[in-house]
């Protein structure tokens, strides 16, 4: 679920703008899994874009303010959603800190970064969603060290059949400020991609 649709519009054309979503349906990317993809996001751009950026951050805050009213605390997954909720948090005047994907293995073999206290209401940000699973094991994390995690907030996802099994059963909230949907149909507005490559991509992205 998006909280404006007119900003995830917007959100979907600076991404595509920025390069920071690439669509190749005829030539697929190699992820880390070694799935061959449609489809390669790198939010890390946003960082370089300050007109895109400045869009993206202050629309996480809005959803933070809207959706997760009794917020405390925002957490970053490591290292991809580190900047945003730093950006995120100074926007809202609210502590952060970050989740490794592993402990440490020297100094205090911390996981978790940043103060964090016993029932404190933590939202986690993200960069993206594809299948969730890195982010329910930094919910994981936190639920452990004692957090009441409210929910995670995305910039992008693709809405994978997986993503939505996974958070559903871990029993975590989720949204995103944009959806690959959003983002195809921006695609074959500005002609990123031909008319009907978009069904394909979204074909794919079911079938992981």
């Amino acid at each position: 679920m998006v909280r404006d649709e007119n900003k995830e519009r917007e959100i979907a054309r600076g991404l595509l703008k920025i390069k920071a979503v690439f669509l190749r349906p005829d030539e697929p990317f190699t992820w880390a899994s070694g799935i061959k993809s449609p489809i390669y996001c790198d939010n890390r751009l946003i960082l370089t874009a300050p007109e895109v950026r400045n869009v993206v951050e202050n629309e996480m805050a809005e959803t933070i303010r809207e959706f997760y009213l009794q917020c405390e605390k925002l957490m970053g997954t490591a290292t991809a959603g580190i900047a945003h909720a730093a950006i995120a948090a100074h926007i809202l005047g609210m502590p952060m800190g970050y989740v490794r994907s592993s402990s440490k293995s020297h100094g205090r073999n911390n996981r978790i970064e940043g103060e964090l206290k016993s029932g404190d209401k933590v939202v986690v940000i993200e960069d993206l969603f594809s299948t969730g699973g890195s982010s329910i094991e930094a919910v994981k994390a936190l639920r452990e060290a004692g957090a009441d995690v409210l929910g995670i907030v995305s910039i992008f996802t693709y809405n994978t059949n997986k993503a939505e099994v996974n958070f559903r059963e871990a029993g975590v909230d989720h949204r995103s400020l944009c959806t690959i949907e959003t983002l195809i149909d921006e695609a074959e507005k500005e002609d990123y991609i031909r008319t009907g490559e978009g069904e394909k991509i979204i074909k794919w992205l079911r079938e992981i």
